[in-house]
């Protein structure tokens, strides 16, 4: 009954944002539970090829580089292009790829609003629309179809940090997620989210530099690992996670639903 309960042995998956980070992590533990192949797609080739040819070497599975920018709908649509290409389905689908902007409340420009909610929430509803064909080709009755948005529990508390454009967008996030998968439930792909706290990345340039002083703040007193993502994601993508549904986990050690007067950034 429990065989292979968390493998994801034979299957495709695209995760955006792919080249680094949480995507990186994700991307790799796919690859761990035998995914066949991993498409990656990032803004720079550069980074997005090593990556791919790292995991490659790493893993029975092909990770696959696809450098594109999905911060447009053009973007999107080309990158849906390349995957329908390629291939007639696709299991998996992690709308990863992301920005943040931080600026003074009276200094907050325009620009930093627009490219943030761009790529956090317009992107991962117009790439998800865009790869429907092969998403719901691919999902079935027994066993559905995932698409794992990447959100934040800056969209669940409210951080300190002056980042504006960033906590709206990953709240849309949260809200999306549960829009989406009312629809999509009915096409057998469940739509699920996860929301990360402190992980080392480039977007979290305080989790990655100072990882000690931020783990005082955190009720589990560390960062997260890769292991921490990579398990969750697993979960939802595999045959575990089939009856998870609209919901948002949050991999924060505690911060959001485990907090007594700590503060951290997220």
């Amino acid at each position: 009954m429990f065989k292979d309960l968390f493998s994801l042995n034979g299957r495709v998956a695209l995760v955006t944002g792919g080249s680094r980070g949480i995507g990186k992590m994700i991307a790799a533990g796919f690859l761990a539970q035998g995914a066949a192949k991993v498409y990656i797609t990032a803004r720079k080739a550069g980074p997005c090829e090593a990556t791919a040819q790292e995991l490659s070497a790493a893993y029975d599975g092909e990770c696959i580089a696809l450098p594109i920018d999905i911060s447009t709908v053009e973007g999107c649509d080309r990158l849906a292009a390349e995957i329908i290409k390629r291939e007639p389905k696709l299991d998996i689908l992690v709308n990863n790829a992301g920005a943040a902007w931080g600026a003074d409340f009276d200094e907050f420009p325009e620009s930093g609003w627009d490219k943030v909610m761009n790529l956090n929430v317009k992107s991962i509803f117009f790439l998800t629309k865009a790869l429907a064909k092969p998403l719901r080709a691919a999902a079935s009755h027994d066993r559905p179809g995932k698409v794992i948005n990447i959100a934040s529990i800056d969209g669940i508390f409210v951080n300190p940090m002056e980042t504006y454009s960033y906590a709206a967008s990953k709240a849309a996030v949260i809200h999306l997620t549960r829009r989406m998968a009312t629809r999509l439930v009915k096409d057998n792909i469940n739509v699920t989210a996860i929301a990360p706290g402190a992980f080392k990345s480039d977007m979290n340039r305080a989790a990655r530099d100072h990882a000690d002083e931020v783990a005082k703040r955190v009720p589990s007193r560390r960062v997260g690992t890769d292991e921490d993502m990579a398990g969750t994601a697993i979960y939802l993508a595999s045959r575990a996670g089939d009856y998870v549904v609209g919901t948002t986990i949050a991999v924060d050690g505690g911060v959001v639903y485990a907090t007594a007067g700590l503060e951290i950034a997220g």
